[in-house]
Parts: C-alpha cells; sequence; structure tokens
C-alpha cells in the first residue's frame, strides 16, 4: 500500500468516527490532507471510493471545486463591471504576460467586495447539515501558484460553517506544520494552519 493509500485509509478511520471532530477549535472544522501534485488521478479515484463508504456508513460526501470557485469569481467580477475580471485578465495576459494578469487576479481575490470567495464558499455550505454531509474542498491546485493562499482561505472561514471539512492540499509536508504549495522547491514552506494535516 502506498503512502497516499496508507494515509488515506487514516482519513477514512478518521471520518467513520462517532462524533466526528476534525479540529480541537469547534469554529474551524477542517483537516488539510496533503499529496504529491503527481498523484492528482490516483487522489481522485480514491475520493470517489471514499465517497461509496461514506455514503454506506450514512454520511453523504460534497465535492466542492476551488477552481469552479475560482471561475465563477471571475465571472461575478466581471458581471458587476464588464471591464473588469474574466476577459479583463484575459485580455492583460495576452498584453503583458501572465506575472501582469496573476497579479490583477490576485487583487481580485484580496478585495473581498469585489470577490467574497470566503462567503460564496460559506453560501454553498450554509445548507449543509453537519451530522450528515462531508466536505471536500479540491482542485485546489487552480490557485497556484499565488492566487489565494490556503492559511488565508482557512484563517477567513473560521466560524463560517460547522460542516467537517477536508481540504485536499497539492504539495509536499515541511516538518510538522510546514506546507509547499504544488512542491514548489522556491518557496518557503507555509506553516500558519490551526488545523491537523493529514
Amino acid at each position: 500500500m502506498s503512502s497516499l493509500e496508507s494515509r488515506f485509509t487514516d482519513l477514512e478511520r478518521k471520518l467513520k468516527k462517532r462524533p466526528l471532530k476534525l479540529n480541537a477549535i469547534k469554529t474551524l472544522p477542517f483537516l488539510i490532507f496533503h499529496y504529491a501534485p503527481s498523484d492528482e488521478w490516483k487522489l481522485r479515484r480514491l475520493i470517489t471510493n471514499i465517497g461509496i463508504q461514506m455514503e454506506n456508513e450514512g454520511k453523504h460526501i460534497v465535492c466542492l471545486s476551488m477552481e469552479e470557485l475560482l471561475w465563477e469569481s471571475l465571472e461575478a467580477i466581471e458581471q458587476q463591471n464588464p471591464i473588469e475580471g474574466y476577459g479583463a485578465v484575459v485580455e492583460l495576459e495576452k498584453d503583458s504576460g501572465f506575472l501582469e494578469a496573476q497579479d490583477q487576479v490576485i487583487t481580485y481575490f484580496s478585495d473581498n467586495d469585489r470577490c467574497p470567495l470566503v462567503e460564496k464558499i460559506a453560501k454553498r455550505l450554509e445548507n449543509l447539515d453537519p451530522e450528515m454531509h462531508i466536505v471536500f474542498l479540491i482542485h485546489v491546485a487552480a490557485m497556484a501558484p499565488d492566487l489565494y493562499q490556503v492559511h488565508v482561505l482557512l484563517d477567513k472561514m473560521e466560524g463560517k460553517t460547522m460542516v467537517p471539512t477536508i481540504l485536499f492540499y497539492p504539495g509536499s509536508l515541511d516538518g510538522i506544520t510546514g506546507l509547499r504549495f504544488m512542491d514548489m522547491r522556491d518557496r518557503e514552506p507555509m506553516g500558519n494552519y490551526r488545523v491537523e494535516i493529514l
């Protein structure tokens, strides 16, 4: 059994516990499951399998794609102001390159009035029952390399939901709490997480 499969077995055991408690901080019911970015397809298969297992336990897995949320956010910005958002970012990348376009997206996502990403996630979770549902935040790689920092997302999600949520983090564990997003060796590992990392 690979390390990924072994840790997934640990995750399944954790999710089957009653009562389910992912974090000592009640207002932050999150757990980070890190994996090598090269294991993305293997991870997707394991997510499908654990979904079936949890259904058998009476729990419903809800997958929420960060990729979809990011694109929806850009489209919503464009609807509010047609000279901003998705189309503007595409044109900016054509004219000025990827880094300029990335900086613009970072600016959007830093402005909660313009792009309420955290509120979008909270809205998707508000009608879920913490006793019946478990959320898997997937496709987090869409935030690479710098669109939105995962630790910022978790900090802002505190108090927004009571639904147990697993964030699938593409990257490597560095020490006990350091995570290196997308295994980018030129980056310092981030270590300000107040949730368990599996």
